[in-house]
């Protein structure tokens, strides 16, 4: 069988040196001028008499092009290599799975009922366990609300109403029966719409996808629904997880409809600040949950690399992105994680490395660094909010060190492997031209970033991952000392650099701008080691009350 393979490979390599041969009197599909002029593209030059020698093996290889874009690569089909975050040295935790949540039985329904839109998973839990609300009341309660305030969000792609209306049934029923899953049983959600669901289209926000279906389920949605979740909408992700511009609109700030709310999980970060679902699941491959998060006031988490399956969701870069939840506070994170928390098999790059969290533990066994160097350069009301946070963090006794994130790096060249990745993963897009149907068409535009990702040579995508790999000792020495490292909402290299080391982060409301818009700060932590900064983010949250304030034009 590889002998047949072998002699159509090079039956190809004839046909395509005979047709250059008789189409332009040589027998190469390009000249000499061709590979001098491409040259000054890569930063290389070799005399004529080199790129004459060179002329068989880049025809060869351009036939080999040819004769893989022949071969039909589903979007679900991964390389044959996987990116590894582990550092020299690094020894997996072992953690125990024994975190435990107990529900506030005092909590009731407000006067204003519209208030619930903005309780949080276990208040709302509450609510159902004491039976003060039922599932599916609860179910109708925010389908209205997605119904009623979408127009000014633009947030949702899909409603999933009859289904979601019925799994509320069955969770009631279960619940007169005596039966109860946990905090998330009968509690509504929403998803990035690159986030596959069986029946229901996965846009992944983009014109070219507006109308596909995907036939299988997410793992990460899977593991939600058995825990008694309930899915009731599709939220919008900026086309192919960039931005906040999807391929029918733009979605907004809830707290400044004039503004976006960033991207790419831009729907989740909206409809869940808005109090249109009580959490949703994002995305990240450099940014795309911590920053909507930010964007909009509340608290999104991204885990470590590797922690959550991936399978049923879009590809932008093998070796970066993650799946993550987006909530009301760093408690209502922790449940999602403890859930969403590893793999069946499904997908391969993940760790199965359980997740165990006490928030009763004294934070003053973390030990916590902060990047003052960065802080201090923001002079916007962000970086204001953020040195009034070091201050307040320092005066009810947190100890803390100034720490410094690695710099030395060429962090340009570091973007290459997202784009890399993502042209492989979306080549038949780009050579089929549908990218001409991408909504966006400016240099900055996703469509644009793919076309470029044809010119980015493999030996410039290995010598950035080489360089990643030290940057990502570096940050291991670097955690040698510290549990938490606080770092502005957004600004420098943090994101890219953590981004790339697979270090988990989370974003958390740290007041407001002078226009009345959010603003944040972010903790960075080791490796599979989510609890210290959501413990450390739950003590903040404890200590001011940033998380609890909502954009007031939804609250009626």
């Amino acid at each position: 069988m590889k002998k047949i393979k072998y002699q159509f490979i090079n039956f190809k390599l004839l046909c395509t040196i005979l047709f250059w041969s008789c189409a332009s009197n040589s027998p190469y599909p390009f000249k000499q001028q061709d590979v001098i002029a491409a040259q000054k593209l890569y930063g290389v030059e070799f005399n004529e008499t080199e790129i004459d020698t060179m002329m068989k093996y880049l025809v060869r290889n351009r036939a080999s092009y040819d004769t893989t874009r022949t071969f039909n690569i589903e979007y679900n089909e991964s390389p044959a290599m996987t990116f590894n975050p582990l550092p020299n040295g690094f020894t997996t935790p072992s953690i125990e799975q024994n975190t435990q949540y107990d529900l506030n039985k005092d909590i009731s329904i407000p006067e204003n009922y519209d208030g619930i839109a903005f309780y949080s998973i276990f208040e709302l839990a509450s609510l159902i366990q004491t039976k003060q609300i039922t599932s599916e009341e609860l179910t109708n309660f925010y389908l209205n609300r997605l119904e009623k305030y979408n127009p000014q969000l633009e947030a949702v792609i899909t409603l999933i109403k009859v289904e979601a209306l019925i799994k509320a049934r069955e969770m009631d029923k279960e619940i007169a029966e005596g039966k109860y899953r946990g905090p998330l049983h009968g509690i509504p959600y929403g998803v990035k719409d690159i986030i596959s669901v069986k029946k229901y289209k996965t846009t992944w926000g983009a014109m070219p996808y507006k109308d596909q279906i995907i036939d299988e389920t997410a793992e990460i949605v899977e593991k939600l629904n058995s825990a008694g979740a309930i899915l009731i909408a599709k939220l919008t992700s900026g086309a192919l997880a960039r931005g906040d511009v999807w391929f029918n609109g733009k979605t907004r700030n809830p707290w400044d409809l004039k503004q976006g709310s960033s991207g790419s999980s831009a729907g989740s970060a909206a409809a869940t600040s808005a109090g249109l679902v009580p959490f949703s699941i994002g995305t990240e491959t450099w940014g795309s949950i911590l920053s909507p998060s930010s964007r909009c006031g509340i608290t999104g988490l991204r885990p470590t690399y590797g922690r959550v399956s991936r399978h049923g969701v879009m590809t932008l870069s093998w070796s970066m992105d993650k799946v993550g939840p987006i909530c009301r506070d760093a408690k209502d994170c922790a449940l999602i994680l403890s859930i969403i928390n590893g793999s069946d098999g499904r997908d391969q790059t993940v760790y199965n490395i359980p997740f165990g969290i006490n928030f009763k533990e004294d934070i003053k066994s973390l030990r916590i660094g902060y990047i003052q160097e960065i802080i201090d350069k923001d002079t916007t009301d962000s970086g204001t909010n953020g040195l009034f946070a070091l201050n307040f963090l320092k005066e009810i006794g947190v100890t803390m060190d100034s720490v410094t994130l690695p710099s030395s790096y060429p962090f340009r060249a570091f973007d290459s492997i997202l784009r890399a990745e993502a042209g492989a993963y979306f080549d038949k897009l780009i050579i089929s031209n549908q990218i001409n149907m991408m909504t966006q068409q400016s240099s900055s535009s996703r469509a644009n970033s793919l076309r470029q990702s044809r010119f980015i040579p493999a030996i410039e995508y290995l010598q950035a991952n080489r360089l990643r790999k030290r940057l990502i000792q570096e940050m291991f020495d670097l955690f040698k000392d510290y549990d938490v490292i606080i770092a502005p909402g957004r600004g420098s290299q943090q994101s890219l650099i953590t981004n790339l080391t697979g270090h988990p982060s989370i974003s958390i409301p740290s007041g407001f701008d002078n226009k009345g818009r959010p603003t944040s700060i972010t903790l960075i932590g080791n490796l599979f080691d989510e609890a210290s900064i959501l413990r450390f983010a739950n003590f903040y949250q404890e200590k001011t009350d940033h998380e609890d304030k909502y954009p007031p034009i939804f609250n009626n």
